[in-house]
């Protein structure tokens, strides 16, 4: 599809399209830097295996994801994919190629850089929301809420460019709970101005594949000085069956129609836990994938470190308990997927996880990646067996209510009797004026 010149914005969300909406070219290409952010913070856990490595990958996870989902909610509600959308989006990417690469230096100066390098970033997102302002009046109280919010949260992290760690690092601390309480704050607002129950789940899945893709990543890069040796080829493809097991259950279970909150919906935890919760997940699969990259390049004979081992398993632990969450938070129709016994097996899985990083440090490299491996592995038999019985269960019901509709239109014996004595009657009457007839003739 061409762009157009000037298409200004609009609110998507309350459109009647004939086809559901899907994600744009704009869209996909936007996401390919944050393949490249999500990498580098990645990398930079992968060459500091630390408690401290592991709060630093933490404190540049949440502000990447951040602005990532504040392009995606914006784009969301009022993206035309027009000249100028494009032109805000791919000067946007800039800021956030700007900010991948000040992740891997030294920690003041490259703290700096990302530091601006984020500010810019969300002011160009302000300028997208001042643009929608203008064009759409129905939705002003709504932006104009959300640019005083992130102009808050952006002045305080200006600040932080001139103030030296630690201070600064509580200073972006501060700016994120402001930008992450700006929504929730204006939930009476947004709940005029909904979410489109197509288009946002898919985004948030399509970050979620990005995220997984990094296992695969991390399995070819931990294989690739070992060789061709059993161990190796072993504990490689247990971490590829470990990350496929991620990615089914989480897709097979995807079902973001919560998204979208109600007219009669008088409380709104289930869309913020929801969307809330995929931070977590995401950033505890990224981890998963750094774990697997450390076990699958292990050397064989020697003992697996504590964190490398903690890494990878309590990163599946939280992924499952996260999957709960979101499980918990999904609305869906009666019926139609048996979610407390899913909410169950994941987080019976979670604990399975633990016990494995209990263990895990008796065991070989190989054993412990099956393990864990097993873990994952259990989750999807489970989904099927569930989803496989939950289908059954459909059917019988099916099969029984057809049958009751049927008995409920048959007729009973005292019915049958009465229409054979009436038939009997008539044909008696008949006969009665028959006879009449043939005497006259």
């Amino acid at each position: 599809m061409k762009v157009a010149a000037l298409r200004p914005p609009r609110l998507r969300t309350t459109e009647t399209e004939a086809e559901e909406r899907r994600v744009t070219w704009t869209e996909l290409f936007y996401d390919l830097v944050f393949v490249v952010a999500v990498a580098g913070i990645g990398e930079r856990l992968l060459h500091d295996s630390s408690l401290t490595g592991l709060l630093a990958f933490i404190g540049l996870y949440v502000p990447v994801w951040w602005a990532w989902a504040g392009f995606t909610f914006y784009a969301d509600r009022y993206d035309t994919d027009d000249l100028g959308h494009r032109l805000l989006a791919v000067t946007q990417m800039v800021a956030i190629a700007f900010m991948a690469a000040s992740i891997s230096g030294d920690e003041t100066g490259s703290s700096t850089a990302f530091a601006l390098a984020y500010i810019a970033a969300r002011l160009i997102l302000i300028v997208m929301y001042l643009r929608a302002r203008h064009h759409v009046t129905e939705t002003r109280g709504l932006v104009t809420g959300y640019t005083r919010g992130m102009s808050a949260a952006v002045l305080v992290w200006l600040i932080s460019v001139f103030t030296p760690p630690p201070v600064r690092f509580v200073l972006w601390a501060i700016g994120l709970a402001i930008d992450f309480y700006t929504p929730y704050a204006l939930r009476n607002v947004q709940a005029k101005v909904p979410l489109d129950v197509a288009h946002l789940p898919e985004r948030f899945g399509l970050f979620t594949i990005l995220v997984l893709g990094e296992s695969i990543a991390a399995v070819v890069a931990g294989l690739s000085p070992l060789g061709w040796t059993v161990r190796g080829t072993t504990t490689g493809a247990l971490a590829v069956l470990l990350a496929t097991a991620l990615w089914w259950v989480y897709f097979d279970n995807l079902d973001g129609s919560v998204v979208r909150r109600r007219a009669d919906q008088k409380k709104a935890w289930k869309p913020t836990v929801w969307i809330y919760s995929h931070l977590p997940l995401v950033i505890a699969m990224t981890a998963t994938a750094i774990g697997l990259e450390h076990v699958v390049a292990a050397e064989p004979g020697h003992a697996l470190p504590a964190f490398d081992r903690w890494l990878l398993i309590g990163g599946v632990g939280v992924a499952l308990a996260m999957l709960s969450v979101i499980e918990i938070a999904t609305e869906s129709n009666i019926g139609t997927r048996p979610r407390a016994a899913i909410v169950r097996l994941r987080l019976a899985g979670a604990l399975l996880a633990l016990l494995v990083g209990l263990i895990g440090g008796a065991v070989s490299t190989t054993v412990f990646m099956g393990l864990a491996a097993l873990v994952c592995a259990g989750q999807v038999t489970g989904d099927v067996l569930l989803n496989s019985a939950a289908g059954i269960g459909r059917a019988l019901d099916q099969s029984a209510s057809v049958e009751d509709d049927l008995e409920s239109e048959d007729f009973g014996d005292d019915d049958i009797e009465d229409g054979v004595g009436e038939e009997d009657s008539a044909q008696a009457d008949v006969e009665e004026v028959a006879e009449p007839v043939g005497e006259t003739e």
